[in-house]
């Protein structure tokens, strides 16, 4: 796709972003009217009643406008896309919209917004087609032995880069081994991309054009979830390529959620229960699929659906081990010092407890079983410090290495 295609595409994205956002807040200034109109435990009266049909026919005056604006703008605004520059998209726009895909990529991609973002492997930052007739021709360096790099939450294949350091390159030299990436929209359901990955993986090992030794992962935070998903699906499946995966690196990975979620479900609750701020709930449910499943870690279809994502409901998970026959190792990483580790663990690395990063969990059934010898605790380090810290990588190389 050429760069004026991605601009066109990013533009009718944003009008039709820019008009939903539009409706969304006319229908929450409604409720919002609708609350101070009709004050809680009060009687209502005729007037009130008046008032509340001219409000409501003034509201959908406005949504229907805004609606027809928004599709005017989109053909208005085709016209104009030749004029706009041709230039490389920078890593400061593909970072703006992994963000956006991870706060509302599940909306993104029900109402086939041209902002999603959609699965795909890449190597050296372009894009592996496996549809085209020679899907490999731009690999320069081609193993039987692949590492592929699953990103996080918000985030794209680009920020494996941190620091001048990129886990991924420095490994494939190191290993002497192909480095994939995977860029996924964060803002699906876990589930979600655990299946679409299981199916991407399974159609690359079938089509790599010299015999597959070994596939290792390395996977950060949410990238581990989706990894541990995909797994899943595809040993039950009996796919080929999981048992082409050797081992499996989790850094910093929520394996039984992560704490900022569950506040931010305590929030929506505290907020719908008081009759004024109820309306304002909706702007907490804003937030997607793939951020409600970090509130305890949730895999596979099961352990979300028939249920209320924003309800405020205990763990409820299938518990789902570690995958068979794939040796897995996990790094968790905290903000103190070793000598701190009791305080340090209640804040983790700032996004993720130590426990979760391990798979530990206060009910012995739900622990997963990683080896003593394959868990690591990364001191003075925070989330993102795990991309990009010296000491990190040495650990993950040092486990990656065949014995």
């Amino acid at each position: 796709m050429s760069n004026k295609t991605n601009k066109d595409s990013d533009i009718q994205g944003l009008v039709r972003l820019i008009t939903d956002a539009t409706i969304g807040i006319t229908a929450l200034v409604e409720a919002m009217h609708q609350r101070i109109l009709y004050p809680p435990f009060l009687p209502s009266t005729p007037i009130q009643h008046l008032l509340s049909k001219i409000a409501s026919f003034t509201y959908h005056n406005i949504k229907w406008s805004t609606k027809q604006i928004g599709n005017g703008l989109d053909k208005i605004l085709s016209p104009l896309h030749p004029m706009i520059r041709e230039k490389g998209t920078s890593i400061e726009q593909e970072t703006i919209r992994a963000v956006l895909n991870g706060v509302i990529g599940d909306y993104l991609d029900k109402t086939n917004n041209p902002l999603k973002i959609e699965m795909q492997l890449k190597h050296q930052e372009e894009s592996l087609d496996l549809e085209a007739e020679s899907p490999f021709a731009s690999l320069n360096h081609i193993t039987g032995n692949l590492i592929l790099m699953i990103h996080g939450s918000c985030m794209n294949d680009l920020q494996w880069t941190r620091k001048e350091h990129n886990h991924g390159k420095a490994i494939s030299k190191d290993l002497n081994s192909t480095v994939l990436y995977l860029h996924y929209n964060t803002g699906r359901h876990i589930s979600t991309n655990g299946k679409a990955l299981n199916l991407l993986l399974e159609r690359l090992v079938q089509q790599w054009p010299v015999q597959i030794k070994s596939i290792k992962i390395i996977a950060h935070s949410m990238g581990g979830l989706v990894s541990r998903s995909a797994c899943y699906y595809g040993q039950t499946d009996q796919k080929t390529w999981p048992s082409l995966v050797k081992k499996m690196v989790f850094l910093g990975s929520p394996h039984h959620g992560a704490p900022l979620e569950r506040l931010g479900n305590y929030l929506d609750h505290i907020l719908e229960a008081i009759p004024y701020a109820k309306p304002f709930a909706r702007l907490g449910k804003i937030r997607s699929a793939g951020v409600t499943d970090l509130r305890f870690g949730n895999l596979i279809d099961e352990d979300w659906q028939n249920e209320d994502r924003f309800k405020n409901i205990h763990d409820q998970r299938k518990d789902i081990p570690l995958p068979q026959g794939i040796e897995c190792f996990a790094i968790a990483a905290v903000l103190g010092k070793h000598n701190n580790l009791k305080s340090s663990s209640l804040i983790g690395d700032g996004l993720v407890h130590v426990n979760s990063a391990l798979g530990k969990h206060k009910k012995s059934y739900k622990t997963l079983t990683f080896k003593e010898e394959n868990i690591w605790i990364a001191y003075e380090q925070n989330h993102l410090d795990l991309l990009s810290h010296p000491e990190t990588y040495d650990k993950i190389k040092t486990w990656l290495l065949d014995a």
